[in-house]
């Protein structure tokens, strides 16, 4: 029996695959659970409609997101922060302190994104990964000086 997967099943397929399962297994676990639809020749052609308004609206949002990260690019960030000893930081810079900075210059993003391993606890200029979508990556750059 054919159907169509609604969600992600391991060992058997992606949201969006065709594929043919036992008719016992299709009956009683998938189709009950929402996990499948029975493949009729209406339901695969309304898919492949969906897929392609899902291909379309994939790319619009990947576009938009190569624009955001070609401007992250080119965005540096200063903070001043108290020194102890030796250029050591009393205290550090860390992804909300970035994330509140990039809010604050119109960048609507995520915190998860901001792919900053350690705290910054040292003086200097460091280059922070942000990681917007599947293969579209940038970089901004922090610049911690000492408060006055």
């Amino acid at each position: 029996m054919k159907v169509i997967l609604t969600e992600n099943i391991p060992n058997l397929g992606r949201i969006g695959d065709i594929v043919k399962v036992a008719p016992g297994y299709a009956r009683n676990y998938l189709v009950p659970k929402g996990l499948a639809l029975e493949a009729s020749s209406s339901k695969v052609k309304e898919l492949e409609h969906h897929k392609r308004m899902l291909e379309q609206k994939r790319e619009k949002v990947r576009r938009e997101m190569q624009s955001v990260a070609e401007k992250l690019n080119q965005v540096t960030l200063t903070f001043s922060r108290k020194v102890v000893e030796e250029d050591k930081l009393y205290g550090s810079v860390n992804v909300a302190d970035i994330h509140k900075a990039l809010t604050e210059q119109g960048f609507d993003l995520d915190r998860r994104v901001i792919q900053l391993d350690q705290p910054i606890k040292q003086l200097g200029e460091f280059s922070v990964p942000v990681k917007m979508d599947a293969g579209i990556t940038s970089e901004i750059t922090v610049v911690v000086t000492r408060e006055e």
